[in-house]
């Protein structure tokens, strides 16, 4: 969904992401399940979107995530009974502004942005705590930066590189927390030369890489056990018929490390639908 065309050119997208967050780990490696007293955390991500470009170079895009999540811990009147709790709300919005007019072909552009507060933070139940970092919204105010690169490497144009990376920096937090900055990156490649009728296939293989910093604040934060390295590698799939677009693909952790004891999932999940117009 790289930004190109002209003036007027747009599409509309709904993703589901799904992560399963079940394995204690601990640095480089797995740990013992009794070190962290949360068990497991599913969420179902679904987002909608629109990106539009008001003239060739310029462009917008805005994504509204609603989040499902259940989260289960040791809680109860004991304190050591698993108990779990299923919620569900709207989720960070995010808005950026698109600038591809750096080279002629539109290879290369630019994003800047914002990550709105609209996202739940404050939600808790009787008998079981739900921390500021597993909340649905972070309740904070972030800024976006971005850069990234699509472009042909081969002179038939079947074989194709995309790159991007981007930065989100808290800037207004709220309630004495503020989660740490992040910064994402992904380099890939796929081949555009494969046909069935009129359906375009594309395999898709990235690498992504991720780090994030450590909480902070005098409330409900966790320095010790937040922040996080870590780099996937993304094999997929896409379906293109022109002005409809079916993706899919599956992200398999290859290194991470994680500050104290966090819950891990051992693969991201990643559906989609596009709509161009």
């Amino acid at each position: 969904m790289y930004p190109e065309g002209n003036g007027g050119d747009g599409l509309v997208f709904f993703d589901w992401d799904f992560q399963d967050q079940n394995h204690n780990w601990s640095g480089n490696s797995r740990a013992p399940a009794g070190d962290n007293g949360d068990l497991g955390i599913k969420t179902h991500f679904f987002t909608a979107g629109l990106q539009y470009m008001f003239v060739r170079d310029l462009g917008l895009q805005i994504e509204v995530p609603y989040v499902e999540r259940s989260f289960t811990s040791l809680g109860g009147p004991s304190g050591t009974q698993a108990v779990t709790r299923r919620w569900s709300d709207l989720g960070d919005v995010r808005i950026n502004g698109l600038y591809t007019g750096i080279i002629r072909d539109q290879s290369l552009g630019v994003s800047i942005g914002l990550k709105l507060p609209t996202g739940d933070f404050k939600h808790q139940e009787p008998g079981i705590g739900v921390d500021r970092d597993t909340q649905i919204g972070t309740g904070s105010t972030d800024l976006l930066l971005g850069v990234f690169y699509h472009h042909w490497i081969t002179k038939d144009r079947n074989w194709w590189i995309f790159a991007q990376a981007q930065l989100d920096s808290p800037m207004c937090t709220q309630d004495g927390y503020c989660p740490g900055i992040e910064g994402a990156a992904a380099l890939g490649f796929y081949y555009n030369g494969w046909s069935i009728g009129n359906a375009k296939i594309r395999p898709i293989a990235q690498a992504i890489a991720s780090q994030r910093g450590h909480d902070s604040g005098p409330h409900s934060a966790h320095p010790v056990a937040s922040g996080y390295e870590r780099v996937l590698l993304s094999p997929g799939i896409e379906i293109d018929f022109h002005h409809v677009m079916i993706d899919a693909s599956i992200e398999l952790p290859v290194y991470q490390h994680v500050s104290g004891d966090q819950l891990i999932s051992q693969a991201l999940f990643k559906a989609g639908v596009t709509y161009r117009f």
